[in-house]
């Protein structure tokens, strides 16, 4: 099913963040119908470094075609700004979508961006925003792939102005709307109340962000149809990881850690080890 026909159900989708292979492949195993990849959690893994713009378009677009390879579900994808003016969000476009996006996720912020629950974000005019979405429109390949136009004015310039951009982004042709960093729930609330039925609305959950959390149902209730919980898989990883470095360290050992960590048979039935190799067998020629 399309990302695009999924969204005509009533029923919530929750796509969680994801950042590579692995992580893809085990939310997919967990159930879940869609995911989310996100620059932040590409900038936290691969570069080590806040989500302030510093990852590239290529390094998206790498990431999400090694992520394509290895799972089937549909894949929202982080554009960021376009990374750059229209013609730049448009190769954007057809970057992430030959790589196998389902969605792109594009933001009114000025380039480079920082992350939507950081302080001193600056926005660009809405009618370049609005250009933007409607250059990726006319570059895109299918119309099954999906515009996310994301604005950060609440922070910037208040919550009636974010949707008065709202609505200039949903009539130059946006698929999803997103208002990013909502600070109450009559804010999550009256953002459905205007929109709910005319588009699809995302509501973005960060642990300990500006937005207070709510689970999927809650959201649902409100009117909300997606989901994603973006960098919280990289805040689960890095306190583990701290925990483990640190045990190793003390201990100069990894057996005071085993009780919280796959051994190595456990870690290759994860990543289907044994499914893969016979696959392989089915390919090998015969001598005979």
């Amino acid at each position: 099913m399309s990302l695009k026909t999924r969204l005509t159900s009533d029923k919530i989708l929750t796509a969680p963040g994801v950042y590579d292979g692995l992580t893809a492949s085990i939310a997919q195993d967990a159930g879940f119908e869609a995911l989310y990849l996100s620059g932040a959690a590409v900038a936290y893994t691969r570069l080590g470094r806040p989500d302030i713009g510093l990852t590239t378009a290529s390094e998206m677009a790498n990431t999400m075609a090694l992520i394509a390879d290895r799972v089937a579900l549909p894949v929202i994808i982080d554009a960021d700004t376009g990374f750059g003016n229209a013609l730049n969000a448009q190769r954007t476009m057809r970057m992430y979508e030959r790589a196998g996006a389902s969605a792109l996720q594009v933001e009114d912020q000025t380039y480079p961006k920082r992350c939507g629950h950081l302080k001193d974000k600056t926005l660009i005019p809405a009618a370049e925003m609005a250009g933007k979405i409607a250059a990726m429109a006319d570059a895109r390949a299918s119309d099954d792939t999906l515009i996310v136009a994301r604005t950060d004015a609440i922070a910037v310039e208040g919550f009636e102005a974010a949707c008065t951009r709202a609505e200039a982004y949903v009539n130059a042709g946006a698929d999803v709307l997103f208002i990013e960093a909502p600070q109450t729930r009559d804010q999550l609330a009256a953002i459905t109340k205007q929109f709910a039925g005319r588009i699809p609305l995302l509501a973005n959950m960060v642990e300990g962000g500006d937005t207070p959390m709510h689970d999927a149902a809650d959201l649902e209730r409100i009117g909300f149809s997606i989901v994603i919980f973006p960098g919280g898989i990289v805040r689960a990883l890095a306190r583990t990881a701290q925990e483990y470095y640190a045990s190793l360290q003390a201990n100069g050992s990894n057996q005071p850690f085993m009780d919280r960590m796959h051994d190595f048979a456990g870690l290759n039935e994860v990543i289907g080890t044994a499914e893969m190799l016979a696959q392989g067998k089915r390919f090998e020629g015969s001598d005979g």
